[in-house]
């Protein structure tokens, strides 16, 4: 756990700069939910959309992500939190129900599928009680090599890396890192053999 520190009086970052570097930042600052808020709006617009048309979807998801690689398919409803800080590799297939809060960069390596309701999350917030009521939080990346297969309803924590090849157990809480070409399950999630 990341411990709290608030930035010094004279950092000269945006709150913004701040989150997306990972440091701590204050979540309410008008320039962050202003980001938030484009991102709930194109997320509804991409679920509107990808009943009728969901190739032409991909399209929305091409404009607010960091990346959608070629081939990479994502079913709706997709919930981000900006959606800038979220890249999903080529080939990749990403079912029903992903909510992926890209504080900082979320990164899935090409020709993953990842089942339904899966929640990759890199927001951490202070252990002490003062500055998380004043509302600071701070973030983790996520990494998720090529060719891994995450089970749904499977949680993904903060600063988590999978190595390539992986699988992750259908309801697994992924509380470290996984090695590549190894087989993860439980709550928290154990590695149980090498695949």
């Amino acid at each position: 756990m990341k411990e709290f520190r608030a930035p010094a009086p004279d950092d000269p970052r945006t709150p913004i700069e701040r989150m997306r570097a990972g440091d701590w930042y204050i979540a309410d600052d008008p320039e962050i939910q202003k980001a938030f808020r484009a991102a709930l709006e194109a997320m509804a617009r991409f679920a509107a959309q990808y009943p009728t048309d969901p190739e032409g979807a991909q399209e929305i998801l091409r404009e607010v992500l960091g990346t959608l690689g070629d081939g990479a398919h994502v079913r709706a409803p997709l919930h981000v939190d900006y959606g800038s800080q979220l890249h999903i590799g080529p080939g990749t297939f990403v079912n029903f129900g992903l909510t992926a809060l890209d504080v900082v960069d979320i990164r899935i390596g090409a020709h993953c599928q990842l089942g339904p309701n899966i929640q990759l999350l890199t927001p951490v917030h202070p252990l002490e009680p003062e500055p998380r009521r004043a509302g600071w939080e701070g973030a983790e990346p996520i990494t998720i090599g090529d060719n891994v297969w995450i089970g749904g309803g499977a949680i993904i924590c903060p600063g988590v890396s999978i190595g390539e090849n992986a699988v992750i157990g259908a309801g697994s809480v992924v509380t470290r890192d996984v090695p590549a070409n190894h087989l993860a399950v439980g709550s928290p999630a154990r590695t149980l053999r090498e695949i």
